[in-house]
């Protein structure tokens, strides 16, 4: 599906190089038909000799050069970087957009009438092809469109499609879930030392369990409170450990946390 298109990923920073190493890892691209851009010519210069693929300082000329132009900048510098390549961008392109609380409604206020347009929210664990990514269709995105950005994501985990009005709710969850996550394994890995654990041991312990809870999770049939009873015995440790548990209230924490996540990127939106 990707073999014969020219890709450009404006920005290589973290998350567009993750994809730039997915895709060429993977090898559903050639390097010489992806190119990513980069104000830092040290990054440049790290980035073609570290992946094998091509590298520009120059935006808009490698936009005009792509069939797929993956709009990899923060969000509070999208509208500048999108006055740099518009006048690169026809309906001849499909621009995919990863930036927090950007509607593709905003992107395409800045091109041209037509301009195919996905928005898409992945996540950092997709430098270890266990990424899980949302993506959506602007106005005049088509089916086929939605498939290839699927073929891109689908290098670095799992992509799903979402209506974008969940967009943001995507990001509080998935897009900033990773970071809640390592909070929870660092937390885990810390209690273990506590109790006596040598610190190495303690992290891979913790790491290790998260892993295989979310395995059981996916490839399992069961609920998480299904899955939660097979390890609560009568009386036992584990219901003791989960009685603290919620006695810190950590369900609401987290429902906080998502919560919190989700408004800032509807703030994003609105440029604050």
């Amino acid at each position: 599906m990707l073999k014969k298109k020219k890709i450009a990923i404006i920005g290589g920073g973290k998350m567009g190089s993750i994809i730039a190493q997915g895709l060429i890892s993977r090898k559903i691209i050639a390097g010489k038909d992806l190119t990513v851009t980069d104000v830092d010519a040290e990054r440049r210069k790290w980035l073609g000799s570290e992946l094998g693929l091509q590298t520009s300082g120059d935006n808009s000329a490698t936009a005009k050069n792509a069939d797929i132009v993956i709009m990899a900048v923060k969000p509070q510098n999208m509208a500048q970087t999108l006055q740099e390549i518009a006048p690169a961008i026809d309906k001849s392109k499909i621009v995919i957009s990863l930036a927090a609380g950007i509607t593709t409604g905003f992107v395409e206020g800045y091109l041209a009438k037509g301009v195919r347009v996905v928005r898409v929210m992945p996540n950092t664990p997709a430098l270890v092809s266990a990424g899980a990514t949302a993506v959506a269709k602007g106005t005049s995105a088509t089916n086929a469109d939605i498939q290839l950005a699927r073929a891109i994501f689908d290098a670095v985990g799992i992509t799903v499609q979402v209506e974008e009005k969940l967009m943001d709710a995507v990001t509080g969850l998935s897009g900033s879930g990773p970071a809640y996550c390592f909070v929870i394994i660092e937390a885990l890995s810390d209690a273990g030392v506590q109790m006596g654990l040598p610190r190495e041991l303690s992290l891979q312990l913790a790491a290790q369990t998260m892993l295989g809870s979310a395995m059981l999770c996916l490839e399992g049939s069961n609920h998480p409170a299904q899955l939660k009873d097979m390890v609560t015995s009568p009386a036992g440790t584990t219901v003791a450990g989960l009685q603290a548990l919620e006695e810190g209230k950590i369900r609401a924490t987290l429902l906080s946390a998502v919560e919190a996540a989700t408004k800032r990127s509807k703030e994003l939106a609105g440029g604050k």
